[in-house]
Formats: structure tokens, sequence, C-alpha cells
């Protein structure tokens, strides 16, 4: 059985484990919080080093990436590199191949048609194919980044925007604790309603959950979340605010969601090779044999759709 582990900074609260097959193999997946304790998961990484067959890095990522750049987040390259045998990843490589063809699929099949809709993205950093997939499919972009990274109040409304701030702005980030830039242990829990009208002003709100959660007003009606990893609860958070569609980007499993990190650990260890670094090639192989299909869910019918 091949074992894959999420190590995150996140909250313990929403550890999950789960055994299933996968394209033949059988499989134990695990999702790990450490409540926001960067050496607690740091220990926790050197103990499965050797021992399982991939570990993801979550609540941070490896790094930003803007286009071709990429820039290397601290914390997360500490993390990285407390294993020194098992593979570590952190579900930017596998973002770039899955996020734009669930866009793709979204908009083929006419369930989220992208030209024109307004699409509040809460981090394109993070998201940077998913971010650029509908700006080439003619999607309206708002871009989050200094609102929900920094608390700058500003939302960016182009990609070259945000290509030429993050030149100044990332280098300094990449330095910055991830506590300061994204809601980490117990703060995950946590919900401050703020910056209302970049909520109400979009059709579609796309991005890391706990972002999208950070500051999501009491009413969601009639709006469409695409995003990753969900809990039960989570569900029941947007039902209850009135959102109309939930779609995330990874599968369901046991009733959650897991994240980039964990689906990307569970490609690497079906790679022949064992790899860290994949070749997108070979992520959109592996993607269709395992036929992964975006999860989409009707929380609460639109009256206004008829």
């Amino acid at each position: 059985m091949k074992h894959v582990v999420g190590v995150s900074l996140g909250s313990s609260g929403r550890d999950h484990r789960v055994e299933t097959d996968i394209v033949g193999e059988s499989f134990l997946i695990e999702r790990r919080g450490t409540d926001g304790d960067l050496n607690r998961a740091i220990k926790m990484i050197r103990s499965l080093d050797g021992e399982v067959d991939a570990i993801g890095l979550g609540g941070v990522d490896l790094y930003i990436a803007i286009g071709k750049r990429r820039y290397m987040l601290r914390d997360a390259r500490m993390m990285a590199e407390a294993a020194s045998v098992t593979p570590v990843v952190d579900g930017s490589g596998l973002k770039n191949t899955l996020e734009r063809r669930v866009v793709s699929q979204l908009d083929d099949d006419g369930i989220v048609p992208m030209q024109g809709t307004r699409v509040l993205i809460v981090s394109a950093m993070d998201r940077f194919g998913m971010a650029d997939e509908m700006h080439s499919r003619g999607a309206r972009l708002r871009l989050g980044d200094l609102v929900f990274s920094l608390g700058i109040p500003i939302a960016l409304s182009s990609l070259p925007t945000l290509d030429v701030i993050s030149r100044v702005l990332a280098p300094v980030i990449c330095r910055l604790p991830m506590s300061m830039l994204y809601p980490t242990g117990d703060r995950q829990n946590e919900i401050t309603p703020k910056f209302a009208r970049l909520y109400r002003e979009a059709d579609v709100i796309a991005g890391d959950l706990h972002f999208i959660r950070r500051y999501m007003p009491d009413d969601l009606y009639g709006k469409v979340i695409l995003t990753n990893t969900v809990t039960r609860d989570n569900v029941d958070e947007f039902r209850e605010r009135g959102v109309r569609t939930l779609i995330t980007t990874t599968p369901e499993l046991d009733g959650r969601s897991f994240g980039t990190n964990i689906l990307e650990g569970i490609l690497v260890a079906l790679s022949a090779e064992g790899r860290e670094e994949i070749p997108e090639d070979d992520y959109a192989e592996l993607l269709e044999r395992m036929d992964l299909q975006p999860r989409v869910e009707q929380l609460v019918h639109d009256e206004r759709d008829g």
C-alpha cells in the first residue's frame, strides 16, 4: 500500500485519513495539521522521511509563481529540506496543469461560462494557471493578492499589473513568516467579514479556501465558489450563506476534498521514478489515467434562474 501524508501548518481539527484505490493501487492518504507550529511541522516531516511514499506541504506554498518566474518561500523551504529521502511536494507543480484543465472543462461544458464572467481570484500568485486560463477565456478578473495576503484594500484588475507589482514585492514577501501571509493554525477557523464589495461584485469567487473564508460576508447568495480542499463543515458554511454552486478542483474522497499538495503526492507516488519534479506532460498523462473530475455540487437553487 502506498502512503501519502500531507503535513500542514493549518489546524489539526481538519485532519483526515482515508484508504482508497487509485488506478489499481491501494493508498493510505492522510492530512496532519500542526496548528501553525513550524518547528512541529519540520519534526513531523523528519519522522516521515523514508517511511512514506510522498509528503505534501499544506498551509504553505513552496513557491509563488507569476508566469515562468518562481519565488521560494522561506518557511516552506525549511519544511521541504527536513526530508532527504521522501519526495516533498506542495501542489504547485500540479496546479498549473490540473486547474487549467478544470477551468477549460467548466467553460466548455457550460457549467461556468467564462466569457464576461466577473471572477474574484483571492490570490493569483497562488493560482496563476487558473487565473491565466480564465483570462484567456474572457473572464473579467479581480485579483485579491494585496487584499487577502497583505490586508491592503486594493484589488488588481490585470495579470500584467500583478506581474509588475510582484517583481517588487515577491522577493520581500518570500522572507516573511507564513503566519503573516496566510491563515495558519486556529486562525483557519476564524471568519472576519470584510471587503464585502469584492465578494458582492463577483459572480465566481476562486482560489484557496482559507483565503476565501478569511473575510467572506454572511451573504453569498447565488455565487459560485471554485476552490480546493473543503470539509463537510465548509460545505454547510457556504450553503448557509446562499452559495449556489461549490466546485472543487480535486475530487471528493470520503466526504473530503484533499488539497493539491496531497494530490500531487499521489501522482509522485504513482510515477515510476518517484521524483519531486515531474514534467508537465507526465502530470497530464497521470491525470488522464486517474480520470479525475472536479466536484460540482449545487448547494442552493437560485430562484433568479427560474
